[in-house]
C-alpha cells in the first residue's frame, strides 16, 4: 500500500493505482474539467500509475496549466480530424486571438465554412467515441521517418536536437503527435470547443479560465491579429517561420544578420510611432504605455524618446509608481495582501489634477513614493511643460481610460506593447507569449533583484491574475500595438535561464514548471550574443543596456 495525499486528505491505495482510478474511488471531483495533476511537484497525465508514497495536486480547466492542457489535447483532435478530411493538406496552429487559438490550413482549395463544419463534426464523432489518447516511449528515428512521410519535415528536424533515443509521443487513433505538455486521457472530455471562420484562416475557441463548461463568444480584436499577421509575414521574408529554420542559422553561424535586420525592425517601428505622435503632437500631449509584466515597456519608452527628439520633440516622463496612496490605503485582495496592481492603488484624483495643469503649461511639483516607508514625499521635483512637451506615462493601467479620466481622449496616444511570439517550434506546438516574458523576468530578476528562480515562479500566478485584470480588457483600446519579442531571443536567453532552473530543487512547488521551461530550451541552439546593440530592448533583461 501507498499512502497519497489530495486535497489536504490523506488515503491508503495499493501501489500501481492510477490518478484516474484514485478520482473515481474518491468522488469528490469534476472530472469534466480535471485534466492534469501535479505528483510531488511534477506534471503527471492522469492515467500515470503511482508506486511510492506521493502528494497529488488535481489540475483542472481554471489553471493556467491545466487550461493549457485542454487546449493543446483539442489540438491533438483537431489535427486528427483535419487530416482525416484533408489529408493532404497543412495546418499551422499560430497564436492566440480572441478567446481561442489562430490557425490556417493549407490545401488546394480556400478554406470555407462548410470545411470548418466537417472538421467540427468529426471532431465531435471522437468525442462520442471517447477514444483513449495515449502515452508511450517511440524510437526517435521510429518517429522522425513517421513525420517524414507526412510531408512533416518541420517536426522531424526538432526531433535532431532532442537528447536521447526514445521520445514520449501521444496517439489517438493510429495518429502519433509529440507535444510539449500532457494530454487528457479520453476525448471525451474534450466536448467544449467552436469554431469561428477569420479569414485566411479561423480560430478554435475552447473554454477559459474561470468559466470552464462554457464555450466563450468570439471577440473581435482587429488589432492584436494585425500585429501578429505583419510579424508572420515578416518572418516568411526573412526565412525563419519556425524553430528549425532559426536553428539551422544558428548552425551555420549565420545568424549575425539576423539579429541585425530583428533589431532594425524594431526601430523602424518605433521611429514611425515617433513619427504618428509627431505628426499630431500639438493635440497629442499625453502618451500612454501600457504592456504586461517583461514586455520592455521601459527600454521601449527609451528608444521613443529618442526617436522623439530627433523629430525636435522633447517629451518628459512621469511614473504612476509615484501616485500610489500611502501604505494603508492601500487596497488589498481577497487573501488580504496590499494589492499594488489595483487601479485603486493610485491616488487617481491627484494624477488627474496635475496632468491637467502640466497640460495648462503651469509649474507642478511631482511627488515621490518611498517604498520603503510605503508614504508620499515631495522633494522639490518641480516640472513644467509647454506644447512641445509631450508627457509620457508608463504603467500597467495606461490603457484604462479610468486611470486619465479627467484628460480628455482626443490628447491622448495609446501605446499597447507586448512580446507577441513570432516563431512557434513547429507547425503544431507554439510557444506562449506568456513563456517569453516570464524567462526574460526570470534572467531580470535574478541578475537585477538577486531573486532566484524559484521565488520568480511563484510569484508568476500572482502577476498573471493582475495582468488579466488590468492590462488585456485594454488592449484594444490601443492606437497602435509593438510586439517586443525577437525572432532570436530564447537562444540568447537559453544559456542565462537553463542554470537558473536546474537550480530548483525536486522538493519544490515550481519545480514542474521549471521541468517544463527545460523542456522548451531543449529544442533551441544556443546563439552568441556579440551583434545585439545595447539599446536592444532584450538588454534589458540580461544585461549590458544602455539605459540602465
Amino acid at each position: 500500500m501507498i499512502k497519497i495525499t489530495l486535497e489536504n486528505k490523506e488515503y491508503e491505495f495499493p501501489e500501481g493505482i492510477t490518478i484516474m482510478e484514485i478520482l473515481d474511488h474518491i468522488g469528490s471531483c469534476d472530472k469534466r474539467i480535471t485534466v492534469g495533476a501535479i505528483v510531488n511537484n511534477r506534471l503527471a497525465d492522469l492515467t500515470q500509475q503511482l508506486d511510492q508514497d506521493a502528494e497529488v495536486r488535481l489540475l483542472t480547466i481554471n489553471d493556467e496549466i491545466g487550461n493549457r492542457i485542454y487546449r493543446r489535447s483539442l489540438f491533438m483532435l483537431m489535427q486528427k480530424a483535419v487530416y482525416d478530411i484533408f489529408p493532404d493538406s497543412t495546418l499551422l496552429i499560430e497564436h492566440s486571438l480572441s478567446n481561442g487559438m489562430y490557425c490556417e490550413i493549407y490545401k488546394d482549395t480556400p478554406l470555407v465554412q462548410k470545411d470548418l463544419e466537417k472538421i467540427k463534426e468529426r471532431m465531435n464523432e471522437y468525442v462520442k467515441m471517447d477514444l483513449p489518447i495515449k502515452k508511450f516511449f517511440m524510437d526517435k528515428e521510429t518517429l522522425k521517418e513517421y513525420y517524414l512521410n507526412r510531408g512533416f519535415t518541420d517536426k522531424a528536424d526538432i526531433l535532431n536536437y532532442i537528447e536521447g533515443e526514445k521520445v514520449p509521443v501521444y496517439e489517438l487513433d493510429g495518429s502519433y503527435d509529440y507535444f510539449y505538455y500532457n494530454m487528457v486521457p479520453r476525448t471525451g472530455i474534450l466536448d467544449r470547443f467552436d469554431f469561428h471562420m477569420h479569414y485566411p484562416g479561423f480560430i478554435l475557441l475552447f473554454p477559459q479560465r474561470g468559466e470552464p463548461y462554457k464555450v466563450p463568444q468570439f471577440i473581435v480584436q482587429n488589432k492584436l491579429a494585425n500585429v501578429f499577421y505583419e510579424y508572420e509575414k515578416w518572418g516568411e521574408i526573412i526565412g525563419v517561420s519556425n524553430l528549425s529554420e532559426l536553428n539551422n542559422i544558428i548552425e551555420r553561424g549565420k545568424y549575425h544578420e539576423l539579429v541585425r535586420i530583428a533589431e532594425s525592425f524594431h526601430e523602424k517601428k518605433i521611429a514611425r510611432i515617433a513619427d504618428a505622435i509627431t505628426e499630431e503632437h500639438e493635440k497629442k500631449r499625453i502618451i500612454l504605455i501600457s504592456g504586461p509584466s517583461s514586455s520592455g515597456k521601459t527600454t521601449f519608452a527609451q528608444r521613443l524618446i529618442i526617436q522623439l527628439r530627433i523629430n525636435g520633440i522633447k517629451p518628459v516622463s512621469i511614473s504612476t509608481d509615484d501616485y500610489f496612496v500611502d501604505r494603508e490605503k492601500t487596497p488589498r485582495d481577497e487573501n488580504g495582501n496590499y494589492d499594488f496592481e489595483a487601479l485603486q492603488a493610485i491616488d487617481l484624483e491627484l494624477f488627474n489634477e496635475q496632468l491637467l495643469e502640466l497640460l495648462q503649461g503651469k509649474r507642478v511639483e511631482i511627488p515621490f513614493f518611498n517604498f520603503h516607508t510605503g508614504q508620499r514625499e515631495y522633494k522639490g521635483n518641480y516640472i513644467q511643460v509647454d506644447e512641445e512637451h509631450p508627457i509620457i506615462i508608463e504603467g500597467i493601467h495606461s490603457l484604462n481610460d479610468r486611470l486619465t479620466e479627467f484628460i480628455p481622449d482626443n490628447n491622448k496616444y495609446k501605446i499597447y506593447i507586448s512580446a507577441l511570439t513570432q516563431i512557434n517550434i513547429d507547425r503544431h506546438n507554439r510557444i506562449p507569449t506568456t513563456d517569453i516574458r516570464l524567462i526574460r523576468r526570470l534572467v531580470r530578476d535574478s541578475f537585477f533583484r538577486n531573486r532566484p528562480a524559484s521565488k520568480t515562479l511563484d510569484f508568476w500566478p500572482s502577476v498573471r491574475k493582475g495582468e488579466e485584470k488590468n492590462v488585456f480588457p485594454y488592449q484594444e483600446n490601443a492606437d497602435i500595438m509593438f510586439s517586443s519579442a525577437l525572432i532570436y531571443e530564447l537562444a540568447v536567453l537559453k544559456k542565462y535561464a537553463e542554470p537558473l532552473l536546474r537550480e530548483i530543487k525536486e522538493n519544490e512547488k515550481c519545480y514542474y514548471q521549471a521541468q517544463r521551461l527545460l523542456e522548451l530550451f531543449y529544442c533551441f541552439l544556443p546563439m552568441g550574443e556579440e551583434d545585439i546593440p545595447r539599446t536592444s530592448i532584450l538588454k534589458e533583461f540580461i544585461g549590458g543596456s544602455a539605459f540602465f
